[in-house]
């Protein structure tokens, strides 16, 4: 069925309006064990049924935060919404409300995106991997150790848990004391789930019943794609609705009074690769929409705070309760359910959702103890020189102006594109593409250590370099053009309301180096691109290119056109991260005397914009 995607804007206003009505309402307290006794199962007419109360505490995409600190300025985190990040302080959170709500009337789970994002995330991987090297086992990954001591019972797999591969997840799961759940990640070959789909709990209740809550695990389809380098063959990746329908109703014959489900997919029904995939990204409003039996679902994957939020089942008219909460640990979402005992079978009367802050709340002592060490560790690395610079390099600009910063990232993967091609493949015109992917981003002159680089490019991203014809590549920087708000010739240009037209994201939106180019944004969308040469001879349409990419846009990652099904002159596997660190390791020196070109501007009608 058809649904409209809601427009991300109008969806967070929403959502922050019915964040705010949550706030007013006020926290849903527990009542006491013992006020939660007040009658029996079997009681005259005129009796209240019996009645009992428990929570579900939610956290998603977490990307390795462990403690408050950023490993890329190498300081205490701090933005300015005076958020907080790492799973140490929200496990103080979690501790209050086990206190206050009882221990036994609480779970906790995740919504997946865990074991990626951060310097430590990279260092457990790559320099000490979990998996071990040189024949030395390798040590437990600090999330898992996080993850543990603070008791989860469940999380969903999230799409980045699989960028260091199938044997780092499997070796991560090893080592969680909770089943990672994915009932649409499906083994390629016999189409059975190749994780946990669900897990059942049981609430115990002095007297009746255990109240069984089952968890279902929902992954994104988008891994197909963007990870498609390591799951080909290997695992497939069926949409969220088709596998919900499937297992919402076996926990259901399975006597779950709570069906709980853990979405690692956003809930305004879009997709960030149009038709690429036949699965919605963000499904988890649809899910909710269009599958019977669900009471709640933990939302991930999309990094903005849903406190509350319900969704009508259009088969039963039943409300389903979301919440989503932010991510690195920004929140906490909490679940709040009221059930009363009816003939044995418990049933939901209640359920509200709110997020808290962890920002005023301190780390917890145990796992700044156990995981000190290791955060020490990953600090000294960060901070190892690799050589200089010649001069400041900022990004600040670098999302209206062809910055040197930029050129670096673009040289770097040029030259390793450059360095692998065939004979015939070296003989035709080589390009890069890059996004701008920190704004904070800044070498700085003088020394250059690893955190610098790792700050501007943030992902483990590899590199490709693919064919596209002089034609499409127009067509692929007019697709990254629509990242500019149209401004009429004559208007002045303010860059805080300029970028970021159509819900497209600094990440999304590519640059080209090699050729020369104009965006004329006083134009409509599809017809800003002007004036593109290469040595100064204007592109012909069936002229061909290589063009080094990274795997996540090469493989249809923010669905630009044609760059999916093009050719492939070369690939690797070694991160353009760590490719930018070898390169200004070789040189000793970084110097945009070597690298940037001023090959792209903004114009209004022709006429420079800046």
């Amino acid at each position: 069925m058809p649904v409209n995607p809601m427009n991300r804007r109008e969806f967070v206003k929403k959502s922050a309006v019915t964040g705010a009505a949550v706030a007013a309402a006020g926290t849903v307290a527990a009542a006491p064990a013992q006020a939660a006794e007040r009658t029996p199962d079997h009681m005259p007419p005129g009796h209240k049924p019996r009645t009992w109360s428990f929570s579900i505490l939610g956290t998603t995409d977490l990307h390795s935060h462990v403690f408050d600190w950023d490993y890329y300025k190498d300081a205490a985190y701090s933005d300015k919404a005076g958020n907080s990040v790492g799973v140490a302080r929200v496990a103080t959170l979690i501790k209050q409300q086990r206190e206050a709500k009882g221990e036994h009337r609480t779970l906790l789970v995740d919504a997946g995106d865990i074991i990626q994002g951060t310097s430590l995330a990279y260092y457990f991987a790559r320099v000490e991997p979990i998996t071990g090297s040189k024949g030395k086992k390798g040590p437990k990954h600090p999330m898992a150790v996080a993850m543990n001591h603070m008791r989860y019972d469940a999380a969903a797999l999230g799409n980045h848990e699989f960028n260091y591969g199938i044997e780092t997840l499997r070796k991560f799961e090893s080592q969680c004391d909770f089943p990672l759940l994915g009932a649409n990640a499906l083994d390629a070959k016999t189409l059975r789930p190749a994780f946990a789909p669900y897990t059942v709990k049981r609430i115990c209740v002095p007297g009746a019943p255990d109240i069984k809550v089952g968890i279902l695990g929902l992954t994104n389809p988008g891994i197909a794609l963007w990870d498609k380098d390591n799951v080909s063959g290997k695992m497939v990746f069926p949409g969220l609705v088709e596998q919900a329908k499937k297992y919402v109703p076996r926990l259901r014959a399975l006597g779950c009074d709570v069906v709980f489900l853990t979405d690692h997919s956003g809930l305004d029904g879009s997709s960030s690769y149009g038709d690429e995939l036949p699965y919605v990204e963000n499904a988890s409003n649809l899910v909710a929409e269009q599958v019977p039996g669900i009471d709640a679902i933990l939302v991930g994957h999309t990094h903005v705070e849903v406190p509350s939020y319900t969704v009508k089942n259009k088969e039963t008219g039943e409300d389903v309760l979301l919440s989503e909460p932010y991510c690195w640990g920004y929140r906490l979402s909490v679940f709040d359910f009221e059930l009363e005992l009816h003939h044995g079978q418990w049933k939901v009367t209640g359920k509200k959702a709110q997020t808290l802050n962890p920002n005023t709340v301190d780390e917890d002592p145990e796992i700044k103890k156990l995981l000190e060490a290791d955060h020490e560790l990953v600090v000294k690395y960060v901070n190892t020189a690799v050589g200089t610079c010649t001069a400041d390099l900022s990004a600040a600009e670098s999302c209206w102006k062809d910055v040197p910063i930029m050129d670096f990232i673009q040289q770097v993967q040029m030259d390793a594109v450059k360095a692998g091609l065939s004979s015939a493949d070296a003989a035709l015109p080589l390009i890069s593409v890059a996004a701008p992917f920190s704004r904070t981003a800044d070498i700085p002159q003088g020394s250059v250590t690893i955190k610098d680089i790792a700050g501007l490019y943030i992902y483990d991203n590899t590199l490709y370099g693919k064919k596209l014809t002089g034609a499409q590549l127009k067509d692929y920087l007019e697709y990254g053009a629509k990242y500019y708000h149209q401004v009429p010739s004559g208007t002045k240009v303010d860059t805080a309301t300029l970028t970021n037209a159509n819900n497209f994201w600094d990440y999304m939106y590519d640059t080209a180096a090699g050729v020369s180019y104009d965006i004329d944004i006083a134009q409509a969308e599809g017809s800003r691109i002007k004036n593109l040469t290469y040595n100064g001879a204007p592109v012909a349409d069936d002229q061909v290119f290589v063009v080094a990419v990274n795997n996540y846009r090469a493989n249809g990652g923010s669905g630009y056109p044609h760059i999916a099904a093009a050719p492939i002159a070369y690939s690797s596997t070694n991160e353009i991260r760590q490719l930018m660190i070898d390169y200004v390791t070789a040189k000793k020196s970084l110097n945009p005397a070597d690298f940037a070109v001023t090959n792209w501007k903004l114009t209004q009608a022709g006429t420079p914009v800046f």
